[in-house]
Formats: structure tokens, C-alpha cells, sequence
């Protein structure tokens, strides 16, 4: 949090040049709030192909397990499966669910409206963040990041909780695993065997962000400018992808796009271990004079920046869901 405190005062010095609290909604004006404070991950999927996102089902809150099950088999949806809430941040409830019994637990202390998503068992996940201004014709790639999830190897004698103590990166997630997967805790696995403890790609569910620049190329780029410039309304976020292979994805193929993230996105580059704060506030302030670059080109296009009382109205929202219990 310490780190963000900058970036916020140069969010409020963007602000008042824009004489707009809330002028990043205009970033991505078909995405509610522009994805900053409050928006459907289901309605931003909706705007996408369907061919390129995971199988993807909605459920307003109240839902029983055998309502979610039926709705499944009807599309073809198989455990293990993904659920998360419609509205959510940082990977905050995203879970992986094995069966119908860790689905039951699941609803049991969530109360939100969630999205269920086949499991995309790809080997190889990215955030790219894409750019585009909607004066041009086409975007660019700014940030890739490769996601490395959390794992430990085995020795053949230890404790998989064992295991986790001697790794500084695991063992701060340990309280949480423990709650999460108490059966695994106890298993000894084989001789460099390789135990995945998250299936999250999150940060903050321990997944090591690396610097993944390098990847940017003019094939990727004409794929993933290919997606976003016809997406409706979209101009500035990340894409995080599963693909099988970085070359089938510059293929354009065996890839899909697990969710799309509007202005709140961060170029997660900047998390690779060892990279400098000073270039990471810059990265971040570069990003952030895109949004309001874009939200400028956007309001002399046509589309006014919303009044006080729409923005406010979006931030009570926004404060009402980070409560609610789950």
C-alpha cells in the first residue's frame, strides 16, 4: 500500500487537470466505470468472441449446488471447474473446485452473484496489457507478464507442510493453504516430484509475476491488436491468457482469454522480483497518462465524463460488494 500512496496524489493532480474525479470511466465507455471501481467480469466477457473465453455460465445470488450442476451439464462444463464472484478484485473468492462437495462449501459462505468457468488446463498464463487511442487505427502492446504459480518439490521424506516452511514465498501463504487444502498438508510427496499449492494465478495468492517484455513481437502484437481494436468500447486494460505454447499463441491459436481488466489493470511486469521502484513508478505513471489520454480523445469524440453524482453512485457500489460476506 506504502507504494501506491505517489501514484495516488498523481491520480488527484490528473483529476483536477481534468476538472473530473471520475474521468477514468471514459477510458473504456462500455465497461462499467471503465473497469475501475465496479464492473461485471461477466458482461465484459460478453463483449468479447466467443470462442476465444473459457465456457462461461451466471448465477445471480441466491443459487443451489444442483442448479449450478444442471446448468453445467446442460453446457458441457466439467469439475474441475472455476468459480468466482461476478464482482471481485485480485483473485479475491476465485476458486478452483474439484466436485460437488467443494462447490456445496463454496456456497455455503459466499453470498455473491458468481460466474462458473470451464478450466482451462493450458500450460502457460500471461497478462498482456493492451493500448489503443480511439483516434487510431490500431494498439499496442505495452506489458506482458508470465505467471508462475506456486509449487513446491518434493524429497521424498518431507511433509508437503514441511516443504512449504522451507520456502519463504510458500510459507506466507501456509495459513491460507492449510485452510484451503488441510489433506494435502500431511502428504509425502515422491523425490522431485512438483506439488502445485495454488491454481489461482494471483499475486496475492503467492504466483511469482516475472517480466515477460521480451515475448512482445510484431506477430503477437497484430493477435492481440486484433482482438482488442474490435472489441466494443475498449481501449485500454490486460488481457490474461492460458495458451498452450507462446508460438500457438502467436499463431492466434489454442489460447483463451480468462478475463479482461479495464482501467484498474496494473502493467504487472513491474512485480518481477528485483525490478526497480523507480522504473516501476514510472511504468505506472506512463500508464496512467494513457488513461487520461484517452479519456480526453473519448470526451472531445462525443462522450461527456460523468457527473459527480454517477462516479459517487459507482464508488457506494463498489464499497457495498468489498463487504459483502465471502
Amino acid at each position: 500500500q506504502i507504494f501506491y500512496i505517489p501514484v495516488y496524489f498523481y491520480f488527484l493532480w490528473l483529476a483536477v487537470k481534468s476538472r473530473s474525479l471520475f474521468f477514468f470511466f471514459n477510458v473504456n465507455p462500455k465497461i462499467e466505470s471503465g473497469g475501475m471501481l465496479i464492473e461485471s467480469k461477466k458482461k465484459i466477457l460478453d463483449l468479447l468472441p466467443e470462442n476465444l473465453i473459457p465456457k462461461t455460465l451466471f448465477f445471480n445470488h441466491p443459487v443451489s449446488k444442483d442448479e449450478i450442476i444442471n446448468a453445467m451439464e446442460s453446457h458441457s462444463i466439467h469439475f474441475p471447474m472455476i468459480i468466482k464472484p461476478d464482482y471481485g478484485e485480485r483473485g479475491k473468492r476465485v476458486e478452483k473446485i474439484e466436485d460437488s462437495v467443494e462447490l456445496a462449501k463454496y456456497l455455503d459462505v459466499n453470498r455473491l452473484n458468481i460466474i462458473i468457468q470451464e478450466f482451462i488446463n493450458y500450460p502457460v498464463e500471461l497478462g498482456i496489457f493492451y493500448i489503443r487511442h480511439p483516434d487510431k487505427e490500431n494498439g499496442n502492446i505495452t506489458s506482458i507478464v508470465k505467471k508462475k504459480l506456486l509449487f513446491i518439490i518434493g524429497d521424498g521424506n518431507s511433509k508437503v507442510k514441511d516443504l512449504i516452511k522451507q520456502n519463504p514465498r510458500a510459507l506466507i501463504q501456509l495459513k491460507d493453504l492449510e485452510k484451503r487444502h488441510p489433506d494435502l498438508m500431511n502428504l509425502i510427496p515422491g523425490k522431485n516430484e512438483r506439488i502445485e499449492l495454488v491454481s489461482i494465478a494471483n499475486h496475492c495468492r503467492g504466483t511469482t509475476f516475472m517480466d515477460g517484455n521480451d515475448l512482445i513481437s510484431k506477430s503477437l502484437s497484430k493477435v492481440i491488436d486484433d482482438i482488442g481494436k474490435n472489441i466494443e468500447g475498449f481501449f485500454y486494460g490486460r488481457f490474461d491468457i492460458r495458451c498452450k505454447s507462446i508460438n500457438d499463441l502467436n499463431e492466434g491459436k489454442n489460447f483463451k482469454i480468462l478475463e479482461l481488466n479495464g482501467a484498474k489493470s496494473e502493467p504487472a511486469h513491474i512485480y518481477h522480483p528485483g525490478f526497480s521502484i523507480s522504473q516501476a513508478y514510472k511504468v505506472v505513471f506512463d500508464h496512467w497518462n494513457e488513461i487520461y489520454k484517452i479519456a480526453h480523445i473519448n470526451r472531445k469524440m462525443g462522450i461527456p465524463f460523468p457527473s459527480f453524482r454517477v462516479g459517487w453512485t459507482a464508488w457506494k457500489k463498489y464499497l457495498h460488494y468489498s463487504k459483502l460476506k465471502g
